[in-house]
Order: structure tokens, then C-alpha cells, then sequence
């Protein structure tokens, strides 16, 4: 009896109501950090920017290739992470009622891990010892703590990882017969992909560590470039499975609608797991030591993605129009018109979402074998990415601060707040669509990515680009102002906003939708078919890799 009376008290405990105030506290250091990080990481893209304009020399000590490694890694991989995994645990906190004590002791060595791992990778970029930019591509070797603060990264993030899993294990058993809470479900995808994207990576910086410290005299470079586009490909959708959780489950309830099926949410989330990974070897088209069989795979799996895209965009559309005609909206487009396009947390995810359609359409152009020919290695490809992660994921991570930090921080979401939103998302939005837009036509003359002299020593065909890149520097300059307003609201609401409370706007289902499928909680089959696809995409290229491998190459310092 004493051990059942105890297993009760401490299950007590753990389903605390709503995000709790460790959990907020959790979530409030994750985009605490997150938004310190995107305001150096803007610098340093403005800094790129004007550099590249030639309206902007560094000082001496410092080049265009450590910025750009820097500004990478804090955006890419440091600003989205740390946001993801505040937006994720907020939700899995508000779906269970609280976290796990353990999850919670994981959670915090997880950040511990992460920031020192952050800190030991930066300062070898700043000190000039790591200019080997976000791909960090042997043969180009960085100084050892370089990637053994990358080790450090990956072990917080599976640190957190192996919280959610305990998590969703432990309510599971607590709840039998019963479905996983729509966002829980979300972030269990997300974390799924977050552990096995981390695979690759680890496995790829485990041959490198050796390499740079001399107990290898050679690295196999293609087995090391595939391994990190395991990661890099996977990334970018984790980054959208993020962003989508928002705009099926939050935006229906903000614009005062219902969410979709739920069958069809589920299913969404399952495709975008098993699918993921395979895609990326589009990043490799051109690389020569891949078959053409092997691309062309690949190129089936990238477009794959494509179709619970496409679902999703079917399901918004649905959703807006139905809420937008309930308010009111005739004829064909009246309920455009109905949807609060002046509040922040409508505007932002709405025009993220806007965003993916030109930024699916050159995913397609990037991942097309011929028309990659064209584009790679150009400011096209920056564009692109500029367009999807800068806009379709950025402007959603903004609309969320603006319901999601008032409510972990029990204060409110005020007018004068909503408003200064408004201007800000309309800010990035133009200052991206400048510098996004004007980088793809850039490409398509020819301007190369990934190099500070584009010149070529004053070239005639080089002079054709050349002033677009004043039209990157005046886009930058928005963006600069609009990370400046960002911060700020962010860190505002955080602290200085009227106390009170905001919602946590989660839509409910429509009325007499059908029961949701015990099957799709089947995570175990979903990571069994994720690996037997990695399996049916990876082994037998990267085994030709390293039976026909070339000699090898040794370390290299470029700068």
C-alpha cells in the first residue's frame, strides 16, 4: 500500500496544470539564447553583406570566410535549435501538465552541454582557427576543440531527446487507450528527426577528430560530405515540421476557426519523418563520386517531401477560407479579406506560409538534375534558402513569440506590442524579399556563393552581378533593423509587458471528425521504416565510397 500511495503522490507531481513555472523557465532560457544569438548572428549577416557591396572592410585579425562560418553556425544550428526545442517542450509541458523531474534535470544538462559545446566551436571561430564555414567540408580542418565542441552539441541535444522520449513514454502509461495531445505528437516527430538527423553528423565529426590530430594521415572527403547532408538535409525540415505544427494547431485558433482532420495532421507528421532523411543527396548533385542511379533516387526522395506539402497546403487553405467565410467572406476571395491581417500572430505565420510557395518552387529548381547545373554553387542557392529558412521558418518562430512568451511570462500581449509586430514582420519582409530575390537573379548570371572577392580582378562578366550586391547590402540593412525589433519585442514581453495572462491558442477539431487511430502512435514502426529508408539511400552508396575511395586527402588550412 505505502508503494502504491507513493507512486500516486509522485505521479502527483508530475502532472502539474498548464506550463508550470520551471517548464517556463526552461523554455524562457532556450529563447533567451535564441535571440541573443540571432541578434550577433544578424550582425555578422549585415556585416557580410556590406562587405560583399565592398561598402565594408573588416579589421585586421579578421576575414569574410570566419563571419560567414560564424553567422552560419549561430543561425543555422544555434538560433533555430535552441528555439525549437523552447517552442517543442513548451508544448509537450502544456499537453501532459507538466514535465518529468527527470525529463527536467535532462532538459537542463542538455542546455549546459549545448552552450559549452557553442562556446567551444566559437571561439575557435574567433580566434580564426574554425573559418571552415557551417558545412565545416573536409579537406578543410579546423583546430580539434572546433569539433569537440560539436561532440559536446550533439550529446545536449540527445540529452533533450532522450527527455522527450521518457516523457511521452511515461504519459503513455499513464493514459492507456488514449492518443497523444496533437502538439505532443509534433514534437515527439520533431525529436525523433533530431536524433537520427544527429547520427550522420556525429559519425562524420567521430572520423574527423582523429584526422586533425594526426592519428589519421588521410579522410575520406565524399563519405564526410554525404554524412553531413544526412544531417543538413534533415535539419531543414525539422526547422518546417516546426513551423507546420504552428500553422495547423495555433493559426485556426487565432483567425477563430478549427483545425483540420486530425487523421490527415497525423499522417502529415509520419510522412516528414520516414521521408526525411533520404533527401540529401540533391546538396551533392554535382559531386562526381555519386552514380547517377544513386542522384536520381535521391531526387525521387527530395520531390517526395512534396506531397504532405501539398496536403498541408490543401488543409490551411481550407481552414482559412472556412473561418474566413464564417466571418462574413462572399463571393471567391471575400474570405481573404476577413482574416486579421493586423494581428502579429496571423500576419507572420501567413506570410511564412505565402513564402513557401516560392521557396518550394526553387527547392524543386535545386533538387531537378539539369537546371542544378545552372545554379550551384551561386547566390541562387543562398536566395533559396534565405526564402524558406529567413521567411517560411523565421517569420513563423516571430509570430509565436507574441502569444508564447506573454504566456510563459504571465504577462500580456498589449496593442502597442501587436502594432510594433506588425511593423517588424512587414520590415523582414521586405528586406528579405530585396535581398532573397535580388540573390537569385544574381545567381542565375552567375555570382558565385561562398567567396568574398567576386570581382575576379575586374572581369567584364563579373561587373554584371557586381551591383546586385549592393541591393543584398540594402536588404541586410532591413533585416539588421528588423532583428533589432525583434529582440526587443522579444526581451520586452519577457520582462517589462503588463502582467496578466495570454492564452495558449490551441484550435479545437471540427465537430464530428472521426477518432483518431491508435495506430499512428506507433513510433517504434515509424523509426523502423525511417532507417529501413536511410538504409535502402545510404549503404550501398556510401559503401562505394569507401571501397572505391580515392586515396584520401590530408588537412587543410585556406586562410
Amino acid at each position: 500500500m505505502e508503494l502504491v500511495k507513493n507512486e500516486t503522490v509522485n505521479q502527483n507531481k508530475w502532472l502539474k496544470l498548464g506550463v508550470n513555472p520551471e517548464d517556463a523557465l526552461i523554455s524562457k532560457t532556450y529563447f533567451t539564447i535564441a535571440f541573443a544569438t540571432l541578434l550577433i548572428g544578424g550582425i555578422l549577416g549585415l556585416i557580410q553583406g556590406l562587405e560583399r557591396a565592398g561598402l565594408y572592410s573588416l579589421p585586421s585579425g579578421f576575414n569574410y570566410y570566419q563571419v560567414l562560418s560564424a553567422h552560419g553556425l549561430l543561425l543555422l544550428v544555434v538560433f533555430t535549435a535552441t528555439f525549437t526545442m523552447g517552442y517543442q517542450l513548451a508544448n509537450l509541458s502544456y499537453s501532459f501538465g507538466g514535465l518529468l523531474p527527470i525529463a527536467k534535470k535532462l532538459i537542463w544538462v542538455g542546455i549546459v552541454l549545448k552552450v559549452i559545446g557553442v562556446v567551444m566551436a566559437v571561439t575557435m571561430i574567433v580566434l580564426n582557427e574554425a573559418s571552415v564555414l557551417y558545412t565545416f567540408y573536409p579537406p578543410l580542418a579546423a583546430h580539434p576543440i572546433f569539433y569537440f565542441g560539436l561532440v559536446v552539441l550533439v550529446i545536449g541535444i540527445w540529452a533533450v531527446c532522450l527527455a522527450v522520449i521518457l516523457n511521452y513514454r511515461h504519459w503513455r502509461k499513464t493514459h492507456p487507450g488514449q492518443t497523444t495531445p496533437i502538439l505532443a505528437f509534433f514534437a515527439m516527430g520533431v525529436f525523433i528527426l533530431w536524433f537520427f538527423a544527429s547520427l550522420g553528423v556525429t559519425i562524420e565529426v567521430f572520423m574527423i577528430i582523429p584526422w586533425v590530430l594526426g592519428i589519421t594521415e588521410t579522410i575520406n572527403v565524399m563519405v564526410t560530405r554525404t554524412l553531413f547532408w544526412w544531417f543538413g538535409h534533415t535539419l531543414v525540415n525539422i526547422w518546417y515540421l516546426v513551423a507546420t505544427s504552428a500553422w495547423y494547431i495555433i493559426v485556426p485558433k487565432i483567425i477563430g476557426g478549427k483545425h483540420f482532420n486530425e487523421k490527415l495532421i497525423r499522417l502529415v507528421v509520419i510522412l516528414l519523418v520516414i521521408l526525411n532523411i533520404p533527401g540529401g543527396f540533391h546538396h551533392q548533385i554535382i559531386d562526381p563520386a555519386i552514380s547517377l542511379t544513386i542522384k536520381f533516387l535521391h531526387v525521387f526522395m527530395s520531390l517526395s517531401i512534396a506531397v504532405p506539402s501539398l496536403m498541408t497546403a490543401f488543409a490551411m487553405f481550407y481552414v482559412m477560407e472556412k473561418a474566413g467565410r464564417k466571418k462574413g467572406g462572399k463571393g471567391l476571395f471575400g474570405w481573404f479579406k476577413k482574416l486579421p491581417w493586423n494581428d502579429v500572430r496571423f500576419l507572420a505565420p501567413m506570410i511564412a506560409m505565402i513564402a513557401f510557395i516560392p521557396g518550394g518552387a526553387g527547392g524543386i529548381v535545386n533538387t531537378s538534375n539539369q537546371m542544378n547545373q545552372v545554379i550551384h554553387n551561386t547566390m541562387w542557392v543562398v536566395g533559396h534558402f534565405h526564402i524558406t529558412v529567413g521567411v517560411s521558418v523565421v517569420l513563423t518562430f516571430f509570430g509565436i513569440c507574441y502569444w508564447l512568451i506573454p504566456h510563459l511570462s504571465k504577462r500580456q500581449l498589449t496593442k502597442r506590442m501587436n502594432k510594433i509586430g506588425v511593423i517588424q514582420t512587414w520590415i523582414w519582409t521586405a528586406g528579405m524579399a530585396i535581398m532573397a530575390f535580388s540573390m537569385h537573379i544574381a545567381g542565375l548570371i552567375g555570382d558565385p556563393r561562398r567567396t568574398s572577392d567576386t570581382t575576379y580582378g575586374g572581369m567584364e562578366a563579373a561587373l554584371n552581378w557586381f551591383h546586385y550586391e549592393y541591393i543584398f547590402a540594402a536588404g541586410a540593412t532591413l533585416l539588421m533593423i528588423g532583428v533589432i525589433i525583434q529582440v526587443f519585442a522579444v526581451f520586452h514581453m519577457m520582462f517589462f509587458a503588463p502582467k496578466g495572462t495570454t492564452e495558449y491558442p490551441v484550435a479545437e477539431p471540427e465537430e464530428d471528425q472521426p477518432s483518431v487511430p491508435m495506430w499512428t502512435e506507433r513510433w517504434g514502426l515509424w523509426s523502423i521504416l525511417l532507417l529501413a529508408v536511410v538504409a535502402m539511400a545510404y549503404v550501398i552508396p556510401i559503401v562505394d565510397m569507401i571501397v572505391n575511395a580515392p586515396p584520401g586527402s590530408p588537412p587543410f588550412k585556406t586562410w
